[in-house]
């Protein structure tokens, strides 16, 4: 049986195009960057291209890219490694309401060596509350972690206004970004977000899995979490991935090309999904804040908890997520939903829809389709 996945957002299938340009370096051909023989001089120069192709997406310089093995390991650098980097101007933290777990975890950690964590807030409508997030700041505070693109529900932050004012308001913090659902859909520019540092992965852009990247702006300081190597300027050493590395490079390449077409296509998939939606009983999209990336659907049903309905889609070849792919085996509350005021109840009735550009609307009908047989299936067992 053909899954038809709209569960886009834990991960996009690898480009053909990319998977491409990664074959030569997977076999012999596969030298070790540091090393200065001719095949490690060409993997060196390999991964260089790479990394000129990642920072020309985010308006970067290209020595300021840090290939990681993905968004949550660039996540943990930024909000470890800058906020170790600025502990002596002070110890004190503020994170997005909606943040990735990989933000939320590694905040945890530095509160056991003595940082405070604050978490800011939405208003009533899920938009981020700059007001209630700039009275978190001060003299001491040493980093900002606000995600671009929630990968829960899909709000899009005002990131570059609260750069201003953090900016503003505590001159010693610096701003970080989690931009992992943003890239490819969104114009992205570091110095026009105004942040300090961006992170993103491969996987969710027709990339390999396992390969990532923190960007930083000039002159940004971070303390590694690995030692061992001078790779990378130290930043963060050990051999690096050259066939990811040289797959990431393509694959946001190709989504920066189709960025423009992609958005168009993803807003007609979520009309599309919409209205098809507003045709069946007990269903509701999620819309929060002041714009939502087109995307990524987030819909609460009536009746039998979401994982029930999800095993019964994925019967039917339809393969969804009950959230974040990361948390899907946490039965606790998730913090991004009691963030925007849903409770514990609400929260296991969330099914996450997600859509890439490889998403055709023949697609979209045969969910709309399996969905209300399903409900019409629930609702026949007493569902």
């Amino acid at each position: 049986m053909q899954t038809i996945d709209l569960d886009q957002a834990a991960t996009t299938a690898l480009d053909p195009q990319v998977r491409e340009a990664m074959e030569p370096w997977l076999g012999a051909r596969a030298g070790n960057p540091s090393s200065r023989h001719r095949r490690g001089v060409a993997a060196a120069d390999a991964v260089d291209r790479a990394r000129a192709q990642v920072a020309r997406a985010v308006g970067a310089r290209t020595e300021d890219v840090v290939f990681t093995s993905g968004g949550t390991e660039a996540d943990n650098l930024a909000v470890l490694g800058l906020a170790r980097a600025r502990a002596t101007r002070g110890r004190e933290l503020v994170i997005g309401p909606t943040e990735h777990a990989a933000v939320r975890a590694a905040a945890e950690a530095l509160e056991s060596e003595g940082f405070t964590v604050s978490h800011a807030r939405t208003d009533t409508a899920g938009a981020l509350d700059l007001d209630h997030l700039g009275g978190l700041l001060g003299e001491k505070t040493v980093l900002v972690a606000q995600m671009l693109v929630s990968n829960e529900f899909g709000s899009v932050y005002p990131t570059a206004p609260l750069a201003r004012l953090v900016h503003a308001r505590a001159p010693s913090a610096a701003v970080h970004v989690d931009a992992v659902q943003a890239l490819g859909k969104l114009e992205l520019s570091i110095g026009e977000l105004g942040a300090d540092s961006l992170a993103l992965s491969a996987h969710k852009v027709h990339g390999p899995q396992g390969v990532g990247a923190l960007v930083l702006a000039p002159d940004t300081r971070l303390r590694p979490l690995v030692f061992g190597g001078g790779q990378q300027g130290g930043r963060r050493p050990g051999t690096e991935n050259v066939a990811g590395v040289v797959g990431f490079g393509r694959a946001v390449e190709l989504a920066e090309a189709l960025r423009a077409e992609t958005w168009e296509q993803l807003t007609q998939l979520r009309a599309r999904f919409s209205a098809g939606l507003a045709r069946l009983d007990g269903a509701r999209l999620l819309e929060l804040g002041a714009q939502t990336m087109p995307g990524i659907c987030t819909v609460l049903f009536a009746g039998v908890p979401a994982e029930v309905r999800l095993h019964h889609l994925d019967e039917r070849g339809v393969a969804v997520s009950v959230g974040s792919a990361c948390q899907a085996n946490d039965a606790d509350l998730s913090p991004s939903a009691a963030a925007v005021g849903l409770d514990a109840d609400a929260s296991r009735r969330m099914l996450r829809f997600s859509f890439s550009r490889h998403t055709t609307t023949d697609e979209i009908d045969h969910a709309l389709a399996a969905l209300e047989a399903v409900g019409e299936e629930l609702g026949s067992l007493g569902g």
